[in-house]
Formats: C-alpha cells, structure tokens, sequence
C-alpha cells in the first residue's frame, strides 16, 4: 500500500507542476499578442490594434475563429502604421492563421469584415510570432501532465488488483 502511496502523490504532483506550467507557458506564449471578440457583420467590423517594433521583430502573426462560419462572407486584413493594407484574406474555413512581415514601427490593425447581415461571433489575435522557446514550454508541460495522469491510471489499475488479491 506504501508504493501505491507515493505514486499517488508523485502523479498528482505531476498534474499540478503540469497544470501550472501550462498556464504560465500560456501566459509567456501570448504575451505580445492582442486579443479582441465580437460580432462582426456587413454593418459592424472587428478592429484589433497591435504595436509592433521591427527592430525586435520581422514578423507578426494573426489568426481568426469565426462561430457560425459560412463560406465567403469574411476577410481579413492587417493594415500597417500608415493605414495600407499589407495583406488581405478571404476567409473560407472556420479558423486561420497567417503570417505578416513588419517593416515600420508603430501600430497594426487587424480588420475583420463581412458581407452577411447575420451576426456571428468572431475571435481574433495579433501579434508576434511566438518563437521556438516558448512554444516548447507549452508542449513539456502537456507532456508532464499526460505522464501524471498515466501515473494516477497505473495506481488505480494496480489498487483495484491488489483489492482483489486480498479478496
């Protein structure tokens, strides 16, 4: 009982170091990303503003989910600090992700708009592009809260055999 003890503390140890790297590594991950929701429209646009410095960073990241997604009716587009459009997509799944090169300093906009009068729900990001590093903390933390959950897997199938040996 002993064994099956300590692999029980150690598992659940696990999940909580897990459980908190995650949501730090979530943290470090987007921090410098700007995040804005709302319903967007033929009448009404979703505008997300970011402020980028090109001297740290050559290149910008954006995504868009839309609930409710119907082909066609959406685009997006990033304007630079002088209000021209650097890049413009037509949305034609429910989520995306594009790159962007930043060559000023000053303010972004994500814009997104559309051509139904129904009213979804939209989720949009802008920023920088998360390097390597960061996105590494992410994946050791998933990865330390699947061992701790196979660990409390393993000491529920070895309790419930040891049960039935003293049975």
């Amino acid at each position: 009982m002993q064994k099956s003890g300590i692999m029980l503390i150690s598992s659940a140890a696990l999940i909580a170091v897990g459980l908190l790297l995650l949501v730090l590594g979530n943290q470090i991950i987007l921090e410098g990303i700007n995040q804005g929701d709302g319903k967007v429209s033929s009448s009404q646009t979703l505008t997300i503003p970011v402020d980028f410095d090109s001297q740290e960073t050559e290149i910008g990241i954006f995504a868009v989910q839309i609930m409710e997604f119907k082909d066609n009716t959406f685009s997006a587009k990033v304007l630079d600090p002088f209000d021209s459009e650097i890049i413009a997509q037509i949305i034609n799944e429910e989520t995306i992700e594009k790159e962007f090169d930043v060559l000023e300093t000053g303010t972004y906009k994500l814009i997104i708009e559309s051509t139904s009068n129904e009213e979804p729900m939209v989720f949009a990001a802008i920023g920088l592009l998360p390097d390597t590093n960061k996105q590494l903390l992410g994946f050791v933390s998933l990865v330390i809260l699947v061992i701790g959950m196979i660990g409390l897997v393993v000491v529920g199938i070895c309790g419930v055999k040891n049960r039935r040996k003293s049975i």
